[in-house]
């Protein structure tokens, strides 16, 4: 008897998506250890286990597969720090949340660092990503501290758009030094630090990191 063609190409597609995935998470993987500049296909498609042209099949240029890693980098992120502000989490809050995160997948944190550094020249395929990610960036913590501020929860000496800028710093160099630091006993502590930070900026400080020693769980 002859199997219906719908099952077999709903089959195939189901394939097609998690090969895609295999290839996609492989790649944000070599990118983070050996920069896009220096990372082949096909390396990435040996690490998958398929052929140089099957991978071509689903990604035909490194830049379409960049994309997709990148793409894929943000939906990992942009998801969690949304259910956080729709828990009703203040940005700051959700930032440290972000920042904890972060310090249990070591591969992303190479990845953005690696990626963000190659991307500085004008002829990198990320450059506008990046770019673009560190406008959006400023400015949503811009409104955030200039919401504070107006709240008169925000320190006098604190200017939004410079305060935003520093802790967008902040961030980055926290993740050079955290995987400088990789597997010592003297590993910063990436969210701490940055509560630590926080503080500073706000009248009377409320941020909370359950999973540091002494602070206190929702």
């Amino acid at each position: 008897m002859t199997e219906p063609a719908q099952p077999r190409r709903e089959r195939g597609y189901a394939k097609g998506r998690a090969t895609r995935v295999q290839i996609v998470e492989a790649a944000m993987v070599l990118f983070g250890e050996v920069g896009y500049r220096s990372a082949s296909l096909r390396e990435i498609a040996s690490r998958v286990g398929i052929s140089h042209p099957g991978l071509i099949h689903h990604f035909p240029t490194k830049e379409v597969l960049l994309a997709a890693v990148l793409e894929h980098r943000d939906e990992i992120d942009d998801s969690a720090l949304a259910a956080d502000l729709a828990s009703g989490t203040a940005l700051l809050d959700a930032v440290v949340r972000l920042v904890r995160r972060n310090a249990e997948r070591p591969g992303i944190v190479e990845l953005f660092t690696t990626l963000a550094a190659e991307a500085t020249a004008p002829d990198h395929p990320a450059h506008r990503y990046f770019r673009d990610r560190y406008t959006t960036t400023i400015a949503l913590l811009t409104r955030e501290l200039e919401a504070l501020r107006a709240a008169g929860s925000l320190r006098p000496s604190v200017h939004p758009a410079s305060g935003a800028r520093q802790l967008t710093a902040l961030m980055d160099g926290l993740q050079v030094q955290w995987l400088l630091e990789r597997g010592s006993e003297d590993q910063v502590d990436m969210a701490a630090v940055m509560q630590d930070a926080l503080a500073l900026y706000l009248v009377e400080p409320h941020l909370v990191d359950p999973q540091r020693p002494g602070g206190t769980g929702d």
